[in-house]
């Protein structure tokens, strides 16, 4: 087993991490463009490096509360298997390289809506749940139809270059 470099942030009072080769950058929330009749979980889309990105509030997913006004708000930019995606959190605190024996599967992947809850690391003075933005992506409501917006708009930059 090898050890697994993650990127932890912070949601409510707990902390959580995704595998560091999904990150692309952690921005600032800067000028998002809200879309109207999104789902709640969704702020709008954000321009990074050029790239239109959906701007994910996991705040918004976990407690059902916005995350948006919070002073050390980051987005945490990153890469699925379908899409780029932006992930709004409270703070970005670190990159941590987690012991594969710190690493525990969890049971919550096989209720439907914590799937993309991946493992738990069990650290000495903290718990750090570990998260697959691919499965998260995935189990949102409505991310197809924006997967298919955000496509048409790069087809139709492309046209027009």
């Amino acid at each position: 087993m090898t050890n697994e470099k993650v990127v932890v942030f912070q949601c409510g009072n707990e902390e959580y991490a995704v595998p560091i080769e999904h990150v692309v950058s952690i921005e600032k929330l800067e000028q998002v463009n809200p879309i109207p009749h999104l789902p709640n979980y969704l702020i709008g889309l954000m321009k990074i490096r050029g790239e239109l990105v959906p701007i994910i509030d996991f705040e918004e997913i976990l407690y059902h509360r916005s995350g948006v006004n919070y002073e050390n708000a980051r987005v945490v930019t990153m890469h699925t298997q379908d899409m780029s995606i932006g992930i709004l959190v409270k703070e970005a605190k670190e990159i941590l390289d987690i012991q594969a024996d710190d690493l525990k599967q969890i049971g919550l992947v096989n209720y439907t809506k914590t799937q993309y809850f991946t493992a738990v690391a069990n650290l000495e003075n903290r718990m750090i749940t570990i998260v697959d933005p691919s499965i998260l992506v995935r189990s949102l409501e409505g991310i197809k139809d924006i997967q298919s917006y955000l496509e048409n708009v790069k087809k139709e930059e492309q046209a027009t270059m």
